[in-house]
């Protein structure tokens, strides 16, 4: 599947060089147009029909991004956010399934994005119901990326058929398994996302979730029981037993006793 393009940047040097990588690098992609900023971007969407805007976003000196996507009437392409921010900003790009590059590009992370829009692309032509929940996730990310944003309140994971925003208050336990993490919902559900267990820790308030093991993250206020006998674990609410490593132990007894208090 070969992906029509729109690169969005105020530089042209950075233009020009995205426009060179992906040409050289990701045949998966085809360069359709090029624009300067806002206006120029919102007469290329509506003149080329892009699959796909990699798009600049400049949060030092306001949000110009959001304001192009904001400005356009009917979103029917992918984003790739192309930024130099790091920290909070690829929390909320993480936590909202949304594709970004970190400046200066590198040509793997490049390849890696191009992979995940080419995925999708598939999913949003199987089931176009699936396009109307991306658009959502942009959304959320425009509210995350606030400076006096609170943290995450939503997370976007991709399942099988497509992506769910959920509410992480809803999760009783995650469990990581190479580059996937399960996560097992109050109400028995499960969904195998594409995440990390890492990017979750990141992701997660810390204040309700703890990570027990290498591989488990836990709702604290979903643990049952904690047992210290040959070897170290906690019943969950759906009696699921999980280890919890031996040197996480006191600072997990520690945490717990605190948020009990809370």
């Amino acid at each position: 599947m070969k992906l029509k393009a729109l690169i969005v940047d105020d530089e042209l040097h950075a233009r020009e060089n995205l426009k060179f990588l992906l040409e050289n690098f990701c045949p998966e992609i085809e360069i359709a147009g090029m624009a300067n900023g806002v206006e120029t971007a919102l007469e290329q969407v509506a003149l080329l029909e892009p699959q796909v805007v990699f798009l600049d976003i400049r949060m030092s000196s306001g949000t110009e991004g959001f304001d192009f996507l904001e400005l356009v009437p009917d979103k029917k392409f992918q984003v790739v956010f192309v930024t130099a921010f790091r920290e909070y900003a690829i929390q909320a790009f993480n936590a909202n399934a949304i594709h970004y590059i970190l400046k200066p590009i590198d040509i793997e992370d490049l390849k890696v994005a191009v992979k995940k829009l080419v995925s999708t692309q598939q999913i949003f032509t199987e089931n176009h119901g699936q396009l109307l929940n991306y658009i959502r996730s942009l959304e959320n990310l425009s509210q995350s990326l606030l400076p006096q944003s609170n943290g995450i309140s939503r997370i976007t994971i991709h399942h099988a058929k497509g992506f769910k925003i959920v509410d992480p208050n809803e999760f009783m336990y995650l469990e990581g398994e190479g580059n996937y993490t399960s996560i097992i919902f109050l109400d028995g559900s499960k969904y195998v996302d594409t995440k990390t267990i890492g990017i979750y820790e990141d992701l997660l308030d810390h204040r309700y979730f703890f990570r027990i093991h290498k591989s488990h993250i836990v709702n604290v206020s979903c643990v049952k029981e904690f047992l210290n006998d040959d070897g170290h674990y906690v019943i969950m609410k759906n009696n699921t037993r999980l280890s919890v490593s031996r040197l996480r132990v006191p600072q997990f007894l520690d945490f717990f006793k605190a948020n009990k208090k809370n």
